[in-house]
């Protein structure tokens, strides 16, 4: 009997490529895969659903789990984990040098719902006693994917939120003054062409991000894989056989990062790098699993309540598929 073959959607990571170029299959099925940034399968995971699995966004899902029935149940595969004390950008100009700085800004983003947005804005409430309500939000940029509404019917009290006009980038209205800070997944071309009107919040966010791991522990995820609930019902062995592809995948990957006779990698010394994360994180330091990713999980789950992001508390039993609560 011929294995069934699944449809997926996830972007071209070093962990998701030997799925992708067939060096690991899940036992029993075949996979065929799309390559799809981020945005875009996200886009389609929560509009038809077309996919079996797919890349999905932590915060995204949890929002919408709260108000009702959605198609997926995670795996706890986090294709994209990322610190984000980096991702905060201001304007030199406007007396702004620590976090509590913020209070009564202009900060603007991509989407208010986003997951890099969540885990921003717990870390600032978390770490620096920041009231993040205080902050008004300035939501939009020049390119688009999804409905930039508040993903609830109402929005919590004291939140300031206002969707911008289409066609024109944040960093130009950054740099136009009409914003005094953002939070954005891409460096902005100014800071690299060293225009002194744009800084980063935290001067060197690698020792920020280091320090906050080694402080509380917390590495946030970004994206789980959702896989269709239909599929698991009549699969029920699916969830486990998916878990492990990933997981060999990751293995293969974090492997050839140490490999020095002809590095795989386009960077010089990232063997050292790998030593340097592995001495701070430990071996296993991009991990899969609810026991070792529950104490991010939960914080973030916090954090998206605390942003009024859910309709209703989402637990983790019914956001994973049950097979992997005991992972």
């Amino acid at each position: 009997m011929s294995k069934p073959t699944l449809t997926a959607a996830f972007w071209r990571y070093d962990r998701t490529q030997p799925l992708i170029d067939g060096r690991i299959a899940p036992e029993g099925f075949g996979l065929d895969c799309s390559i799809l940034r981020p945005e875009e399968a996200f886009a389609l995971a929560f509009g038809d659903a077309p996919f079996d699995i797919t890349e999905i966004s932590l915060s995204n899902t949890l929002s919408t789990l709260s108000q009702g029935p959605l198609p997926y149940l995670l795996i706890p595969v986090f294709p994209s984990r990322t610190f984000r004390h980096g991702s905060i950008f201001i304007r030199t100009d406007r007396g702004i040098s620590r976090p509590a700085d913020l209070a009564g800004k202009r900060v603007g983003l991509q989407e208010y719902d986003m997951t890099a947005a969540v885990v921003m804005r717990g870390m600032l409430r978390d770490d620096h006693r920041l009231d993040t309500n205080s902050i008004h939000w300035c939501v939009g940029d020049s390119v688009r994917t999804k409905s930039l509404e508040f993903p609830l019917p109402v929005k919590p009290p004291g939140l300031v939120m206002n969707i911008l006009p289409e066609g024109r980038s944040l960093e130009d209205r950054l740099l136009a003054g009409e914003i005094d800070a953002l939070i954005s997944l891409r460096e902005p071309a100014a800071l690299r062409s060293g225009d002194p009107r744009i800084a980063r919040l935290f001067p060197d966010p690698e020792a920020a991000e280091r320090d906050w791991f080694h402080r509380t522990g917390l590495f946030p995820i970004m994206h789980a894989v959702g896989v269709k609930r239909a599929l698991i019902e009549k699969h029920p062995g699916l969830p486990r056989a998916l878990y492990r592809a990933f997981c060999e995948a990751k293995d293969l990957a974090v492997e050839e990062l140490a490999v020095i006779q002809a590095p795989k990698v386009t960077l010089p010394w990232i063997t050292s790098e790998l030593r340097q994360t592995r001495a701070l994180m430990g071996d296993d330091f991009w991990p899969y699993g609810i026991a070792a990713n529950r104490k991010i999980l939960e914080a973030q789950m916090r954090w998206s309540r605390e942003d009024g992001l859910q309709a209703r508390p989402v637990s983790l039993e019914e956001l994973f598929a049950p097979d992997m609560l005991g992972t």
